[in-house]
């Protein structure tokens, strides 16, 4: 057991200590303490949590960019795909009028839905068109078919 001598003092749950200048005004001054971060919790990672955020902040915000990039891949490859769905319709619907005029008609649709009309080809009653849509990396084509869906009565014989 430990006793007190001369220039010691006890405190309250601190057991015994020095009764020196340096322990003296640290206690009563933090901040001239030289080892002052072992006890206000202000050491060498002081600072590290807004380093931490900053990083994860950029990467939130990476995935985000990415994320805004795949959903505009999208959105320009079903704008070019019902773009061609249409303009093939519009071609086989004119294909008595003859290839240029069907062509032309699946021009005009396709443009009214923000596509062009790449390659257009009319075989007796099909029709066949390539529609692109997008421009630079985002730049989808797509093809489509179009005519009519056959005959009834042998459908029907196929799948009884």
């Amino acid at each position: 057991m430990r006793t007190r001598q001369a220039g010691q003092e006890a405190g309250p749950g601190r057991g015994l200590r020095r009764d020196s200048s340096r322990h003296r005004d640290s206690s009563r001054h933090p901040s001239r303490c030289p080892d002052r971060h072992r006890y206000s919790g202000q050491g060498p990672d002081r600072g590290s949590a807004t380093v931490w955020s900053v990083g994860a902040i950029a990467v939130l915000c990476v995935v985000f960019g990415v994320v805004l990039t795949l959903g505009q891949a999208v959105v320009v490859r079903h704008r070019a795909a019902g773009g061609a769905d249409l303009a093939a319709l519009a071609a086989a619907d004119r294909w008595m009028d003859g290839t240029a005029e069907a062509c032309a008609r699946a021009g005009r649709v396709a443009g009214a839905q923000g596509t062009r009309l790449v390659r257009c080809t009319v075989e007796g009653e099909v029709s066949d068109v390539s529609v692109a849509a997008g421009r630079g990396p985002f730049e989808a084509e797509v093809r489509a078919r179009a005519g009519p869906a056959g005959p009834v009565a042998a459908t029907a014989a196929a799948h009884p």
